[in-house]
């Protein structure tokens, strides 16, 4: 991100923000890895910011890239990002199969491959006996790690989570923020994650970015 700016409007709600977020998978010895977290109290433009980054938010100022290449012109579905959001937004009415499988038949990828990723992120996420289970008879904690499953099953680029554990209750969140933090660096895939809880922000994150006011 160079020199990120965002309207709402009238009002400036980024502010010339400039981050460069790293890919590194982290060592024990590296002191980096692969979650950055964005910090900051409700309002601060965190969410915005993480949206632009999946293209559903128009800069107003400033260049998101990627490996180099610009991203201005990208859509949000040629992004190859995953995103998670604080209710997770699973499909209703459908199995936890295929919420799981709906970013790879929309990749076209064949039956069999794809039959074989969904038991792959089940068994990721703890939950290999609820693929046939409707997502609507699913906990809190458990449709989270479905939607988690659902962002990583096409092997996206970046995943983006915004607030993912917002919503559940305090002591689910505790656990939940262990899980999340070693099912995304145990499959290496380079993560931003926004949140006002300090104590998730150190559970989660390799690298914590602190934002206030649009900065």
């Amino acid at each position: 991100l160079s020199g990120v700016g965002v309207d709402y409007g009238d009002r400036r709600v980024v502010d010339d923000v400039s981050l460069t977020v790293s890919a590194d998978s982290g060592s024990a010895d590296s002191g980096s890895g692969p979650v950055t977290v964005i910090l900051g109290p409700s309002g601060c433009g965190k969410a915005t910011l993480l949206r632009a980054v999946a293209g559903l938010e128009p800069l107003a100022a400033g260049a998101i890239t990627f490996d180099g290449a610009d991203l201005a012109a990208v859509p949000p579905y040629r992004r190859d990002f995953g995103m998670v959001f604080q209710d997770g937004q699973l499909f209703p009415g459908r199995t936890v199969a295929a919420n799981i499988a709906y970013g790879l038949r929309a990749r076209r990828w064949a039956r069999p491959q794809i039959a074989e990723r969904v038991a792959e992120m089940l068994e990721l996420v703890g939950l290999p006996e609820l693929a046939n289970r409707r997502v609507d008879d699913l906990s809190g904690g458990q449709a989270q790690r479905v939607a988690l499953a659902r962002a990583l099953a096409p092997r996206p680029r970046l995943l983006l989570l915004d607030e993912p554990l917002a919503a559940l209750d305090a002591n689910l969140r505790g656990r939940l923020a262990d899980d999340i933090g070693d099912i995304v660096r145990a499959t290496a895939t380079p993560a931003i994650m926004v949140t006002h809880d300090h104590d998730e922000a150190a559970t989660m994150g390799d690298t914590i970015v602190v934002m206030r006011a649009g900065a």
